[in-house]
Parts: C-alpha cells; sequence; structure tokens
C-alpha cells in the first residue's frame, strides 16, 4: 500500500520516517512465513527506532523460517488525518503492509502515556478497539514491556499481555499460533486466547472476571476456565548469553534520541531502590559475559557503523568486571572514531579511571548522576544511599581531570517528603558548584539539576504509597527554583529543568489503574488525546474531564486511584501477576521505608528473601568469569578493522 502512502507524505512534516529501508532493516517473504508479526512500538519513529526492547524481538522473529516481524510506530496528527480522509490504513514500515493483515500485532509499552497511541493504530487499521469485539480475522493484540506488568487498564483493548522478558515468550506464542492455523482454526478465537492463557507470562485479561466490593476496591478476580492459571508468572530469560541481540542495529534515516549501538551488558538490579519498578521487576541479576560483550560490540559497530557503543543496564558501572570491559574496548578501539558510553552510573560505583577509559576518545560531554533525593533522610526513606560527601569528592576530582559539566537527577514528590528534603536539592547543587570551582581553578563548571514528579509503581515497595497532588509537587519546585537562584554568584551556572506535576498524576492514575480506568483511556483517546508524553499534545484537563465522567458513576476518582493510600490487606489490580516478589516482602519494605531504614544490595550480602530466586528458577550470576573479552584485536582505521 506505500503507493497510497507516498501521495500524502509531501504534505506531512519528517515524511522520510515513514518509508522503512533503514540499514539493516529485513523484509521476508509473505507467503512463506506461518506466522506474521507486527511489532509496534506507541511513539513518534524518533523515540521508537531505537527502542532495545522492539530491534531485539524483530530479530529473533526474523530469524525463524517460520515466522516474520515487521515494525511501525505511531504517526504523527498531520499524517492521521490524512490517512483518515483518504482511506489509508495504519501499516509497518517494511513492508508498508496494513496492520490488520498481520497475525499478531505486539506492543512493547516503556510508559503508560502511550495507551492513547494503541488505540490511533487499532482504529486506522480497521481493527476494533474492544478484543471482545473481534474474529479469529483480526489479529491478536499482544502488549509487553514495563508497562505491562499492570495491563488492567488496558485490558479490554489488548488480547494478551506478554509479562517479563520477550526473547523466549514470543517464540511460545509464534508457535501456538502457527499450530491453530495450521490444524484449521479449531475453536475460533476463544481456543487461540485459551491456549495462549496456558503458555508462561502469557495473561488473557478477557479470561478473567473481576469483582468490586462497596468501598470501590476489587473483591475478587476470577479465571473463567479451568485452563487459565489463577497467577501468571513472569518470564525471565537467564542466560543472556545465548541471546546476543541485536546483532545489526537499525541505523535510523531520520534523527533520533538515540543514535549508536546499544550493548546490554546486564539485566537485572539488586540495589533495591523502592522507587524503582525496573529494578525490582527485572531481579535477578544476570550479567553477560566479557566475551559475550566483546562480540556484541564487535558485531554491532560493524553492522552498523555507529561511532558510539552504549553499554546498557539500569547501572553499568555494577557489572562484576566493569574495568576490564571498559579499558578493553577503549583499547580496541583508540585511535579510531569509535567512543564508549555509559548512560547509567551511580555514584558509589563509579570512578575517574572508569571515566577516563569512557572518555579515552576525547569525548566528555559531561557526567550524569542520580541522588534522586536531595536529602540522607529521603534517600534513606527510597533506599538510595549515596552519600552527598561520595557525591561532592566523585564530581571534585573530575573538574580536576577536565570535567566542566555535571547533571544529577531528582524526584519531587517522594513519600514522606516534606519542602526541607526537596530545598535540600540546591544546597547540594551549591556545594557541587563550589567544589567543582575549587578542583578545577575556573568558574565556567556547570551543574545541571534534573527533576520529575515521583509516580508509585505496581511490584515495588511503594505500591500502596500515596501520590502527592500535582500543586504539591509544582510548589515544592517554585521553591526549589527561589533557592537554586538565591546566590546569584552560584546559580547562574546551575540549570534546572523539571516537569510539573499533572503528567505524573496521569501517569500514576494509568499505572495503578483497575480494569475501570479504561473507559477513561477511551474517553481522552475520542475526545482527541494523542501523543500524551509530549508536553505539547498533552491535556490534563481532557483527562480529568474524562475521568470524572467516567469514574465517579461508579463511586471512585482520580484521587481515589493516585493520592490515597492503600492497606495491606487491599487487592491490588495487578496482585494475580507474578513478577517473583513476595507480596510480603514488598509490604515489609514500605514498612521499613517508612521508618526510614534501608536495605543492602542482596548481591553482596546473604539473601533477603524477596522471592525472586526460587519463583523464578534463576539465581543471582554475576562473575568474574575468568574470561578474556573478545575480540582482542586492536582496530586499525588504516587497514579498516
Amino acid at each position: 500500500m506505500f503507493a497510497d502512502l507516498e501521495a500524502l507524505l509531501p504534505r506531512v512534516s519528517k515524511p522520510v520516517q515513514y518509508v522503512g529501508g533503514e540499514l539493516n532493516a529485513q523484509l521476508k517473504d509473505w507467503d512463506a512465513a506461518d506466522v506474521r508479526w507486527a511489532l509496534m512500538y506507541p511513539d513518534a519513529y524518533e523515540v521508537g527506532l531505537p527502542n532495545q526492547g522492539v530491534q531485539i524481538l524483530y530479530e529473533v522473529l526474523n530469524e525463524r523460517v517460520d515466522a516474520l516481524a515487521e515494525r511501525c510506530y505511531s504517526v504523527w496528527p498531520d499524517l492521521e488525518a490524512l490517512m483518515r480522509e483518504h482511506g489509508v490504513p495504519a501499516f509497518t514500515v517494511d513492508g508498508h503492509r496494513p496492520l490488520g493483515a498481520f497475525d499478531v500485532l505486539g506492543i512493547s509499552f516503556s510508559t503508560e502515556l502511550g495507551y492513547t497511541n494503541l488505540l490511533t493504530s487499532l482504529d486506522l487499521a480497521g481493527i476494533p478497539l474492544h478484543a471482545a469485539d473481534r474474529t479469529e480475522e483480526h489479529p491478536v493484540v499482544v502488549a509487553g514491556g514495563h508497562a505491562a506488568f499492570n495491563p488492567e487498564p488496558i485490558s479490554r483493548f489488548v488480547d494478551v499481555a506478554a509479562i517479563g522478558d520477550g526473547e523466549e515468550v514470543v517464540g511460545d506464542i509464534t508457535d501456538v499460533v502457527r499450530d491453530w492455523k495450521a490444524a484449521g482454526r479449531p475453536g475460533g478465537r476463544r481456543e487461540l486466547l485459551l491456549r495462549l492463557a496456558a503458555t508462561d507470562g502469557c495473561y488473557v485479561p478477557g479470561l478473567y472476571d473481576v469483582a468490586y466490593g462497596e468501598d470501590g476496591a476489587i473483591a475478587a478476580v476470577t479465571p473463567v476456565d479451568e485452563r487459565v492459571p489463577r497467577t501468571v508468572t513472569k518470564r525471565t530469560t537467564t542466560e543472556l548469553d545465548e541471546w546476543p541481540y541485536p546483532k545489526a542495529p537499525l541505523v535510523p534515516l531520520a534523527e533520533t534520541v538515540h543514535e549508536r549501538a546499544s550493548v546490554e551488558i546486564f539485566r537485572g538490579c539488586t540495589r533495591g531502590c523502592r522507587f524503582c519498578q525496573a529494578g525490582m521487576i527485572t531481579r535477578p541479576v544476570r550479567e553477560r559475559s566479557l566475551e559475550g560483550i566483546g562480540k556484541m560490540v564487535d558485531a554491532s559497530v560493524r553492522a552498523s557503523g555507529f561511532d558510539e557503543v552504549g553499554l546498557l543496564s539500569l547501572s553499568s558501572a555494577d557489572h562484576s568486571e566493569i574495568a576490564e570491559i571498559t579499558k578493553g574496548l577503549a583499547d580496541r578501539y583508540e585511535g579510531t572514531n569509535t567512543s564508549l558510553s555509559l548512560p547509567s552510573t551511580r555514584v558509589d560505583a563509579f570512578n575517574i579511571d572508569l571515566a577516563n577509559e569512557i572518555s579515552r576518545n576525547g569525548r566528555r560531554s559531561g557526567l550524569t548522576f542520580a541522588p534522586e533525593g536531595g536529602s540522607e533522610r529521603i534517600r534513606r526513606v527510597i533506599n538510595k544511599m549515596v552519600s552527598e560527601e561520595d557525591l561532592i569528592r566523585t564530581v571534585s576530582e573530575a573538574f580536576a581531570q577536565g570535567w566542566r559539566q555535571v547533571k544529577l537527577y531528582f524526584m519531587c514528590g517522594l513519600p514522606t517528603e516534606e519542602d526541607e528534603d526537596v530545598l535540600e536539592i540546591a544546597g547540594m547543587a551549591h556545594r557541587v558548584i563550589k567544589a567543582g570551582r575549587a578542583a578545577s581553578g575556573r568558574n565556567d563548571v556547570r551543574c545541571t539539576i534534573s527533576i520529575g514528579g515521583f509516580v508509585p509503581k505496581p511490584h515495588t515497595p511503594f505500591q500502596w504509597a500515596a501520590q502527592a497532588h500535582p500543586d504539591v509537587v509544582d510548589d515544592r519546585l517554585r521553591k526549589l527554583r527561589a533557592a537554586v537562584n538565591s546566590d546569584r554568584k552560584i546559580g547562574r551556572n546551575i540549570g534546572m529543568r523539571y516537569h510539573d506535576g499533572q503528567p505524573s498524576l496521569v501517569e500514576g492514575l494509568l499505572a495503578r489503574g483497575d480494569r475501570r480506568v479504561g473507559a477513561v483511556i477511551e474517553r481522552v483517546w475520542r475526545e482527541g488525546g494523542r501523543f500524551d508524553g509530549w508536553s505539547e499534545h498533552f491535556s490534563f484537563e481532557r483527562w480529568m474531564t474524562a475521568a470524572a465522567a467516567e469514574l465517579e458513576p461508579l463511586g471512585v476518582s482520580v484521587d481515589w486511584y493516585t493520592t490515597r493510600e492503600r492497606g495491606q490487606a487491599e487487592v491490588l489490580p495487578w496482585d494475580h501477576l507474578d513478577s517473583g516478589l513476595e507480596r510480603d516482602w514488598l509490604w515489609d519494605d514500605w514498612q521499613d521505608a517508612l521508618a526510614g531504614r534501608e536495605q543492602d544490595d542482596c548481591r553482596w550480602t546473604p539473601c533477603f528473601d524477596c522471592g525472586v530466586c526460587p519463583s523464578t528458577g534463576t539465581d543471582i550470576e554475576v562473575g568474574p568469569s575468568g574470561t578474556t573479552l573478545l575480540p582482542l584485536t586492536v582496530v586499525n582505521p588504516l587497514r579498516g578493522g
């Protein structure tokens, strides 16, 4: 259908994002595939193309002889209007085929604010919005990603939620769909969904009934068929070296948010930051070997031509052999245009030797750390035990070694937070500038503080916490700005970036909502909601109006879902979805948070019985591996490597 689309492209902004054909894109024989996947990232091309999860699944599926996968992204409102006007359906960028022609539509949700974009794509594709209205002729709509760990708000729109790591479960889903099709589609769509519900890690919301009590909370979640499990447990890919993807990263045609080869050096985190859903749901820690990392970096650079390699994880400097990794890679690529980056580091896992290896090719764009809380007290509450002394010592040495700027990430609206905890951020930033000037002997050092509104997330100790109201967050941020600027000679060297509290409240509604919130999402979408993660498209008023109309007749409200603290006995919408963490352990950690008690990292201390390792049949897997980083050959730019 490219001919129909092509006629519209001269009339839209950034048309190149819709044409496909990127380096390393794949286009397989449609008729030779038994199962056809459309993989969607529900945001613009510039955000979606670099997404590691979609790229991994794209390669994994296309390596199968019996399957194919094509990609799609959300279209901007200008193209959406033209597609509706001219009857052009939602399409993939690889083969420009309509989404409705595929067997499976897989959507990767990194954030809940992408939910309305899913509805746009379903509607443009001619796929019924509600799963209950689909027939065996429609694709199976599968949600994945971190925001799918509570899929209840989108349960009316998706057929399946794949919980956990995706590398293996997409193969199992493919097998189920292939066998059902080969057998003549017995039992129709319901039989297919029943078979998928019996697949590890697959949750089929339509096969569960939810009952509510008089207090508005959930009374019970009950499977409707004996073949449906009462609890769905997440999938965990244990041996990451067996899944060295992406082998050939996609090289974008249009500008994107990240343009680099990305290699995930380990998965999971045991630091125990209580606010961090990603750290909780990706347990246990699984490290790639030195040899595996070396091969992945080499393959990615050769296949893509990228001049930057990002060594990714939730806290990359925590890899047990990070010094060997960075030195080996810096040695290999010294004298070339290829640089390394650690997008995520912790102050207590960072040192200048590591920074010098990363920047050996001369790139010193700045250092980034995330203390998260301004005061030591609030850092104990959130279990982010980064001392200000460690931070000042680290940045002082960095400034002395020639760095000129540092970025610090914080949150506002944390449980038990008071104004003073937030105002401490200003004091910390002032002391960073003073230390930087003293260490470097220069006055041009800079510090940027970036502050986000805290959103309590499922499967964390803070899943019971009350979210701060936007008025509280905004008031504290105003006071913080005044405190930063109170000393003009220092404040002029401090940049402050923050988001107001309103989008965070909507994110909180979607993150901890139940099935009743689905009506709010649909109403917002019908009234024009698109790209809610973008400030220029987001409308707080639209969300609040829709929520009042849909929720208040049911006896609940936005405040009921967000600013209300939950009790231990309340049934949470995601309690039947098992991330591996024991509920009692999470509750005990919540009580420790309220008491300001910290929790150690279980990678290096005795087990705290969070439940993940036994429930997933895995163990924490860390080095030292005893292997050598390969390939060892130093790249010679004159010989072309």
